[in-house]
C-alpha cells in the first residue's frame, strides 16, 4: 500500500495562517494565570486568584457552576429537540408526497435566512404573554425553533441519498412504515443525525443574544451572559478575572469539536439529490 504523500506547501500555508489564532489561546491562558497590568500589555506575575470564580461567587454576577448547568442543559435540550423534530420532518419531506411540499420547503428554507434578532421582539412579546419570559425552557423553545428549519434540510438531503429499494423491500416484507423507518433507514442517516447533534450542542452553547434578552436573571443565565457581564460592568476592570472565565467558557467546546470534528464535517458530505 503506497504511502500517502504530504503535501508540504499546503501544510505550511495553514500553519502559517494558523499561528496568530494559536498565539491568541495561548496568550489568553497566560493572562488567566497572570497579574495583568492596564498599563501594559505584558503579564506580571503568576496567580491563581484570576481563578477565584471556580470556589466562590462573583459579587452581582451568580455562581458560576449554575450558569455552567444551565449553560448544559440548554445547549442538550436544543439538541434533543432539533434532532427528534428534524429526523421526522427531513423523512416525510424526502419520501411523502403532498400538496405544497415543494412550497412548504421553500417556506423552510426563508425562515432559516431570518437573522433572529429581527425578530427578537416578537419573541419577547409572545414569551411573556404565554408565561415563558426569563425561563429556561423558554429560550430553549426559542432557539430549537430558530435551529429546526437548517437541521430538517439537513437531514432531508441524508434521507435522499437512501435507495428507494431498501425500504420498498421492507414494506413489501410486510413491515410498516414506522418500522420501515426505524430499522431499516435510521441506521443509514446515523451519520447525519449525529453531526446535526453536534453542530446544534455548539449552536447552543455559544448562543448569546437570546439567552441575553429572554433569560437575564441569575437564575437562568448562561454562561455567554455572565461572561458579558463581567466586561460590561462599568466598575469592574478585573480583566485577568474575565480571561479566565472567557478560557473556562470556551475549553469545553472546544475540546468537543476537536473528538467530533470528523462526523461534523457529514454534514456538508449530505445528499445533494431534490
Amino acid at each position: 500500500m503506497e504511502a500517502r504523500k504530504t503535501n508540504w506547501p499546503l501544510t505550511i500555508f495553514l500553519l502559517v495562517v494558523s499561528l496568530p489564532i494559536l498565539i491568541m489561546y495561548v496568550w489568553l491562558f497566560i493572562d488567566s494565570i497572570s497579574e495583568i497590568n492596564t498599563d501594559s500589555i505584558w503579564p506580571q506575575q503568576f496567580t491563581l486568584k484570576n481563578w477565584r470564580f471556580l470556589t466562590e461567587e462573583i459579587p452581582g454576577h451568580g455562581n458560576v457552576w449554575r450558569a455552567t448547568f444551565n449553560t448544559t442543559v440548554f445547549a442538550s435540550s436544543v439538541v434533543t429537540i432539533v434532532v427528534l423534530l428534524s429526523s421526522t420532518a427531513g423523512y416525510a419531506l424526502s419520501r411523502l408526497k403532498f400538496p405544497f411540499r415543494s412550497q412548504f420547503l421553500g417556506f423552510v428554507l426563508l425562515l432559516h435566512s431570518f437573522p433572529s434578532v429581527t425578530l427578537i421582539i416578537s419573541i419577547f412579546l409572545m414569551l411573556r404573554m404565554i408565561g415563558l419570559y426569563d425561563t429556561l425552557i423558554g429560550v430553549i423553545l426559542i432557539k430549537a425553533a430558530l435551529e429546526l428549519p437548517f437541521g430538517i434540510w439537513v437531514m432531508k438531503g441524508f434521507y435522499d441519498t437512501v435507495p428507494w429499494e431498501i425500504e420498498m423491500a421492507g414494506l413489501q416484507d410486510g413491515a410498516s412504515r414506522f418500522q420501515v423507518w426505524y430499522k431499516l433507514i435510521l441506521p443509514q442517516i446515523m451519520p447525519g443525525i449525529a453531526a446535526l447533534a453536534i453542530f446544534s450542542f455548539m449552536a447552543g452553547w455559544s448562543e448569546y443574544v437570546l439567552p441575553l434578552i429572554l433569560a437575564p436573571s441569575s437564575d437562568t443565565r448562561l454562561l455567554s451572559v455572565y461572561l458579558s457581564g463581567l466586561i460590561s460592568d462599568n466598575f469592574l476592570s478585573d480583566f485577568g478575572l474575565f480571561k479566565a472565565v472567557g478560557l473556562f467558557y470556551i475549553v469545553p467546546v472546544m475540546v468537543f469539536y476537536l473528538f467530533t470534528q470528523d462526523k461534523l464535517m457529514n454534514i456538508y458530505g449530505g445528499g445533494t439529490k431534490g
